[in-house]
Protein backbone atom coordinates (compact mmCIF):
# COMPACT_ATOMS: atom_id res chain seq x y z
CA UNK A 1 0.00 0.00 0.00
CA UNK A 2 1.58 3.35 -1.36
CA UNK A 3 -1.00 5.21 0.34
CA UNK A 4 0.88 6.75 3.08
CA UNK A 5 3.73 8.38 0.41
CA UNK A 6 0.90 10.21 -1.84
CA UNK A 7 -0.75 11.58 1.58
CA UNK A 8 2.78 13.08 2.72
CA UNK A 9 3.44 14.79 -0.75
CA UNK A 10 0.08 16.01 -0.89
CA UNK A 11 0.00 17.75 2.44
CA UNK A 12 3.66 18.98 1.81
CA UNK A 13 2.28 21.88 0.04
CA UNK A 14 1.22 23.05 3.24
CA UNK A 15 4.71 24.07 4.32
CA UNK A 16 6.29 27.37 4.12
CA UNK A 17 8.24 27.54 1.17
CA UNK A 18 11.53 28.95 3.22
CA UNK A 19 10.85 25.26 5.23
CA UNK A 20 9.62 27.70 8.48
CA UNK A 21 6.47 25.87 10.57
CA UNK A 22 3.71 27.71 11.46
CA UNK A 23 2.61 27.95 15.09
CA UNK A 24 -0.10 25.69 14.87
CA UNK A 25 2.42 23.06 13.66
CA UNK A 26 4.75 23.68 16.45
CA UNK A 27 1.77 23.15 18.81
CA UNK A 28 0.57 20.00 17.11
CA UNK A 29 4.00 19.07 17.72
CA UNK A 30 4.39 19.86 20.85
CA UNK A 31 1.18 18.16 21.75
CA UNK A 32 1.92 15.15 19.97
CA UNK A 33 5.50 14.93 21.65
CA UNK A 34 3.82 15.07 25.39
CA UNK A 35 1.27 12.22 24.18
CA UNK A 36 4.24 9.87 23.21
CA UNK A 37 6.34 10.53 26.24
CA UNK A 38 2.53 9.76 28.20
CA UNK A 39 2.72 6.24 26.21
CA UNK A 40 6.23 5.46 26.59
CA UNK A 41 5.83 5.91 30.94
CA UNK A 42 2.85 3.75 30.84
CA UNK A 43 4.79 1.18 28.81
CA UNK A 44 7.28 1.58 31.20
CA UNK A 45 5.22 1.45 34.59
CA UNK A 46 1.95 -0.72 33.39
CA UNK A 47 2.53 -4.55 33.82
CA UNK A 48 0.49 -5.04 30.33
CA UNK A 49 -0.09 -3.64 26.76
CA UNK A 50 3.61 -2.38 26.57
CA UNK A 51 3.38 -3.44 22.63
CA UNK A 52 -0.14 -1.42 22.53
CA UNK A 53 1.55 1.53 23.61
CA UNK A 54 4.57 1.70 21.58
CA UNK A 55 2.66 0.89 18.73
CA UNK A 56 0.28 3.46 19.60
CA UNK A 57 3.32 6.28 20.18
CA UNK A 58 4.65 5.59 16.74
CA UNK A 59 1.41 6.46 15.17
CA UNK A 60 2.03 10.05 16.23
CA UNK A 61 5.40 10.84 14.04
CA UNK A 62 3.00 10.18 11.22
CA UNK A 63 0.60 13.03 11.86
CA UNK A 64 3.78 14.75 12.05
CA UNK A 65 4.90 13.70 8.57
CA UNK A 66 1.38 14.43 7.23
CA UNK A 67 1.23 18.05 8.52
CA UNK A 68 4.54 19.03 8.16
CA UNK A 69 6.96 16.82 6.53
CA UNK A 70 9.75 14.57 7.14
CA UNK A 71 12.13 16.92 8.03
CA UNK A 72 9.74 17.79 11.15
CA UNK A 73 8.98 14.09 11.66
CA UNK A 74 13.33 13.57 12.49
CA UNK A 75 12.86 16.66 14.71
CA UNK A 76 9.75 14.94 16.32
CA UNK A 77 11.58 11.62 16.61
CA UNK A 78 15.00 13.37 18.40
CA UNK A 79 12.41 15.42 20.38
CA UNK A 80 10.50 12.83 21.64
CA UNK A 81 13.01 10.42 22.74
CA UNK A 82 15.35 13.26 24.10
CA UNK A 83 11.60 14.13 26.52
CA UNK A 84 10.93 10.44 27.24
CA UNK A 85 14.59 9.94 28.49
CA UNK A 86 14.49 12.98 30.40
CA UNK A 87 11.27 11.86 32.00
CA UNK A 88 11.04 7.95 31.85
CA UNK A 89 12.16 6.10 34.63
CA UNK A 90 13.42 2.96 33.46
CA UNK A 91 15.64 3.93 30.31
CA UNK A 92 15.68 -0.04 29.18
CA UNK A 93 12.19 0.73 28.40
CA UNK A 94 13.17 3.38 25.60
CA UNK A 95 14.55 0.71 23.50
CA UNK A 96 11.85 -0.40 21.23
CA UNK A 97 11.16 3.37 21.06
CA UNK A 98 14.24 4.73 20.13
CA UNK A 99 15.61 2.30 18.26
CA UNK A 100 12.44 1.14 16.00
CA UNK A 101 9.07 2.50 16.90
CA UNK A 102 10.19 6.08 17.07
CA UNK A 103 11.21 6.39 13.60
CA UNK A 104 9.35 4.05 12.03
CA UNK A 105 7.09 6.57 9.88
CA UNK A 106 10.49 8.13 8.34
CA UNK A 107 11.84 4.96 7.29
CA UNK A 108 8.11 3.39 6.16
CA UNK A 109 7.72 7.42 3.96
CA UNK A 110 10.78 6.36 2.32
CA UNK A 111 10.90 2.73 1.59
CA UNK A 112 7.19 3.26 0.43
CA UNK A 113 8.33 5.73 -2.48
CA UNK A 114 9.44 2.93 -4.06
CA UNK A 115 6.21 1.95 -5.90
CA UNK A 116 7.04 -2.21 -6.01
CA UNK A 117 5.11 -3.63 -3.02
CA UNK A 118 7.35 -7.26 -2.86
CA UNK A 119 10.22 -4.98 -3.06
CA UNK A 120 9.09 -2.44 -0.54
CA UNK A 121 8.11 -5.47 1.94
CA UNK A 122 11.51 -7.43 1.32
CA UNK A 123 12.96 -3.59 2.80
CA UNK A 124 10.74 -2.84 5.75
CA UNK A 125 11.46 -6.85 7.20
CA UNK A 126 14.81 -6.61 6.84
CA UNK A 127 15.35 -3.34 8.21
CA UNK A 128 12.76 -4.15 10.78
CA UNK A 129 15.37 -7.38 11.48
CA UNK A 130 17.94 -5.23 11.61
CA UNK A 131 16.49 -2.60 14.69
CA UNK A 132 14.76 -6.03 16.11
CA UNK A 133 18.63 -7.26 16.31
CA UNK A 134 20.19 -4.14 17.57
CA UNK A 135 17.46 -3.82 20.22
CA UNK A 136 17.51 -7.44 21.50
CA UNK A 137 21.76 -7.04 21.79
CA UNK A 138 21.21 -4.06 23.68
CA UNK A 139 18.61 -5.45 25.89
CA UNK A 140 20.55 -8.33 26.70
CA UNK A 141 23.44 -6.09 27.61
CA UNK A 142 21.51 -3.85 29.85
CA UNK A 143 19.76 -6.65 31.27
CA UNK A 144 22.39 -9.80 31.24
CA UNK A 145 21.29 -13.41 29.61
CA UNK A 146 18.02 -13.59 27.86
CA UNK A 147 16.89 -17.75 27.93
CA UNK A 148 14.44 -18.65 25.16
CA UNK A 149 12.60 -21.48 26.13
CA UNK A 150 11.01 -21.85 21.75
CA UNK A 151 12.81 -21.88 18.74
CA UNK A 152 14.49 -18.87 17.57
CA UNK A 153 13.09 -20.05 13.89
CA UNK A 154 9.54 -20.13 15.17
CA UNK A 155 10.55 -16.99 17.08
CA UNK A 156 11.40 -14.88 13.98
CA UNK A 157 7.91 -15.98 12.25
CA UNK A 158 5.91 -14.74 14.75
CA UNK A 159 7.72 -11.46 14.73
CA UNK A 160 7.47 -11.12 10.93
CA UNK A 161 3.73 -11.84 11.06
CA UNK A 162 3.18 -9.50 13.72
CA UNK A 163 5.27 -6.76 12.03
CA UNK A 164 3.76 -7.12 8.82
CA UNK A 165 -0.02 -6.18 10.47
CA UNK A 166 1.76 -3.82 12.46
CA UNK A 167 2.73 -2.14 9.40
CA UNK A 168 -0.80 -2.76 7.98
CA UNK A 169 -2.21 -1.11 10.63
CA UNK A 170 0.18 1.94 10.82
CA UNK A 171 -1.01 2.30 7.08
CA UNK A 172 -4.51 2.28 8.17
CA UNK A 173 -4.08 4.53 11.10
CA UNK A 174 -2.27 6.79 8.40
CA UNK A 175 -5.25 7.23 5.79
CA UNK A 176 -7.65 7.25 8.49
CA UNK A 177 -5.85 10.46 9.87
CA UNK A 178 -5.72 12.03 6.48
CA UNK A 179 -8.97 11.29 5.35
CA UNK A 180 -11.18 11.78 8.51
CA UNK A 181 -9.31 12.81 11.86
CA UNK A 182 -7.39 15.78 9.80
CA UNK A 183 -10.49 17.48 9.46
CA UNK A 184 -11.81 17.68 12.43
CA UNK A 185 -8.62 18.46 14.01
CA UNK A 186 -8.76 21.49 11.55
CA UNK A 187 -12.38 22.61 12.39
CA UNK A 188 -10.58 22.46 16.22
CA UNK A 189 -7.61 24.52 14.79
Amino acid sequence: MNVPAAIVADSMKSINKNNHYSAKEVALGGVLTALTVIALFLASILPTGRISLYVLSSFFISIIIIESGVKAGFIFYVASSIAALLIVPSKIDLVPYVFFFGYYGIAKHYIEKIKILWLEYIIKIMFFGITAAASYFIAKTAIGNISLKISVVLIIALVVIVFIVYDFVYTLFTVYYHDKLRKILKLMM
